[in-house]
């Protein structure tokens, strides 16, 4: 008799397709579709409340959906035979028992994976820690508890990595450890969806951006993508208000998003010569006249600024919205 075929991996794909949550009269997540792909980091970003949280939780099958689906290589959390050796996830700060040791921290989860002593030390060893895994985690820095929280998603070599916020409250030099480590996983094969609500944070980790506002998709691309969006602009200041006014409409030049005010404006899709020319021209005198670059975090403030329906409600106490 044929034994049975054992299951397939799941490929690493992640999808949420036309994903809600509703919370009361609370729409935490609005019909939310976006996909995360191997290989690559992902940076799952929005404002605090935007729904990032309440995402990933109904991805890992903490939550239920109220409508749409999240799957990982095309199955729900919930029907992964090994879920363990499939996503890793880290979506709260960690909490350790002080008087345990690094070590003895995996051990208490090794038996759910299942791992032996020897793995455990081995992601430790992967995230900096071998020379502290017999040391107790209460005289760890908050840069080591965040790499032994790491070390705890990496104990079943998960092909899915989901980090929530993983560099709050680290140092720039803690910051540059996890850059070097999130690109090392995704060096792997492995897919790495990590969340921020600040872009700058993760920019110079990410391959792909995810952005959401009020629970809705308002981005989704390539970081490289995103940049091409970012327009530079020129401010323009005049102590001539009418004259600056004047000059500005018959040239036909369009106003930013920024927009204007008494003696000063900001310009899009002119650059500083042309400018300058045209007010020497006029006659108008000019105190300003300089390039403003607004960079990727100008452009993420801008689109989530537009996508958001407004303040963003809080769900009921205990209710995950963030």
């Amino acid at each position: 008799m044929s034994q049975p075929t054992p299951p397939t991996p799941p490929d690493g794909v992640v999808r949420v397709e036309r994903l809600t949550k509703t919370f009361g009269h609370v729409r935490a997540v609005d019909d939310l579709t976006f996909e995360v792909r191997p290989g690559r980091v992902t940076g799952f970003l929005g404002p605090n409340g935007a729904g990032k949280t309440t995402t990933l939780r109904m991805l890992l099958g903490l939550v239920r959906p109220t409508s749409g689906t999240a799957t990982i290589g095309g199955r729900r959390y919930a029907e992964l035979p090994r879920p363990t050796s499939v996503v890793g996830a880290a979506l709260e700060a960690a909490s350790f028992h002080p008087g345990r040791t690094a070590l003895d921290h995996l051990r208490s989860y090794a038996p759910q994976v299942p791992v032996t002593d020897a793995r455990a030390r081995e992601v430790l060893a992967t995230v900096g820690l071998a020379e502290v895994a017999d040391r107790r985690v209460g005289g760890f820095s908050l840069g080591m508890r965040q790499r032994l929280a790491l070390a705890t998603t990496l104990l079943g070599d998960p092909q899915v990595l989901v980090l929530d916020e993983p560099a709050n409250g680290l140092d720039p030099e803690g910051i540059r450890w996890l850059r070097v480590f999130l690109r090392s996983l995704a060096a792997q094969g492995r897919t790495v969806l990590v969340s921020s609500h600040v872009l700058s944070e993760v920019e110079q980790t990410v391959d792909d951006v995810v952005i959401i506002a009020g629970g809705r998709l308002v981005h989704e691309s390539s970081l490289a993508d995103l940049a091409a969006m970012t327009t530079t602009r020129v401010r323009v200041v005049s102590p001539d208000v009418d004259g600056l006014a004047r000059l500005v409409q018959a040239s036909g030049w369009r106003v930013g998003p920024d927009g204007a005010g008494p003696g000063w404006v900001e310009l899009e899709g002119v650059e500083t010569p042309e400018v300058g020319a045209a007010a020497f021209r006029a006659g108008l005198e000019l105190h300003t006249l300089t390039r403003v670059d607004p960079g990727l975090e100008g452009l993420f403030l801008e689109l989530v600024s537009r996508g958001a329906p407004g303040p963003v409600q809080q769900a009921p106490a205990g209710r995950a919205v963030a």
